[in-house]
């Protein structure tokens, strides 16, 4: 077992064992759908090699998007621009994935290159909305606490994109209830400040993640895999952790999860993290053997050796990479050569 070794999830085999972990492009149309931005992005990084690729945290309703600028599958009219896309990524081989996502207090900001600050309803943005009503930080704006309506309307567009994700050729859906939105939100009781069966007790926090995890693997086919993402720690006293973490990964194995997307942190702004190479290896680690359930390791993991030293040891059955596909869409290609590995190049790029 190694970086470049097949990996079968259901009945979707990855040609190897590194994935393209969604990551915002800030691209996308006022109405959230996808451009020729998202194309070529994705697209590169298919001919590049990854075995999996995953679209960014993209909004289940219009108010759950982190800027007007991100992607959408709130509407049948969004299926489209996305099936575009992974026609293109499946003839090269990749594995097609999509995070399902809602912000929640984190919503309605601009661009990160513009600074990220809220937008106001005036220039375009909208109200936020938390399990209860606190902001993200002094510059945020309130958010409107949900009555249980409002939760099980979030519920049901979770239910919804997954139906629409299927329908657009996605292999493979994530959850995400990592990095401080919505779903994460209601996990932590830094953010969940309520009294009734949405709060208090870790069985009333991880309730929405449980029942959308179910629901959305209910409207699944049963050949495909379901991801879940999880923040294993907040990194504050008092905040979630690992140990709930593991948990709840547990909970979800038993309702239809395939695989843990382990990360860290997200949630609130004043979190002090021991960064460095690999620092949430130890989660993701921790995850597959006391969780009995698969999971992937992302966080400043940059080398080939480190990525393959990740598989080898059986710290993770996936390596998700970000920046270092920023930087390189040609990453696994590069890599497979440094580790002495085989794997096809493009037929355009062979001469090279």
């Amino acid at each position: 077992m190694h970086l470049f070794s097949p990996y079968t999830l259901r009945d979707v085999t990855l040609r190897n064992r590194l994935a393209v972990s969604p990551m915002c492009q800030y691209s996308a149309t006022s109405k959230g759908f996808a451009t020729d931005w998202h194309f070529v992005h994705l697209g590169s990084r298919a001919v590049g090699g990854a075995g999996l690729i995953i679209v960014e945290a993209t909004g289940v309703e219009p108010r759950g998007r982190i800027s007007p600028s991100c992607l959408g599958l709130w509407s049948d009219d969004h299926i489209e621009s996305l099936e575009r896309i992974g026609r293109f990524v499946k003839e090269q081989g990749a594995a097609w994935g999509i995070q399902l996502a809602h912000a929640g207090r984190k919503a309605s900001t601009d661009r990160g290159w513009n600074g990220g600050r809220p937008v106001a309803p005036a220039d375009g943005g909208w109200i936020p909305v938390a399990p209860s009503a606190l902001a993200f930080d002094d510059a945020s704006p309130v958010p409107d606490a949900l009555d249980e309506a409002g939760i099980q309307e979030i519920k049901t567009a979770f239910i919804d994109a997954a139906r629409r994700a299927v329908a657009a050729g996605f292999d493979v859906v994530e959850v995400h209830a990592a990095h401080g939105y919505l779903l994460h939100q209601f996990l932590s009781p830094l953010t969940n400040r309520r009294e009734d069966r949405w709060g208090g007790s870790f069985e009333n926090r991880t309730r929405l993640v449980r029942e959308v995890t179910a629901a959305v693997r209910d409207v699944m086919p049963e050949r495909l895999p379901l991801l879940v993402r999880l923040s294993a720690t907040d990194w504050v006293e008092g905040g979630w952790d690992v140990d709930q973490t593991v948990e709840l990964s547990r909970g979800l194995k038993g309702l239809g999860a395939d695989l843990i997307d382990v990360t860290s942190a997200g949630l609130v702004p004043n979190a002090v993290m021991p960064i460095g190479p690999g620092y949430q290896t130890v989660f993701a680690e921790r995850v597959r053997r006391e969780a009995g359930i698969a999971s992937s390791a992302v966080g400043l993991i940059v080398s080939a050796h480190q990525a393959d030293h990740v598989i080898r040891t059986g710290q993770a059955d996936l390596v998700m990479l970000g920046r270092p596909f920023l930087r390189d869409p040609y990453w696994p290609l590069h890599a497979a050569k440094e580790l002495g590995q085989t794997v096809a190049w493009p037929n355009q790029y062979l001469r090279a």
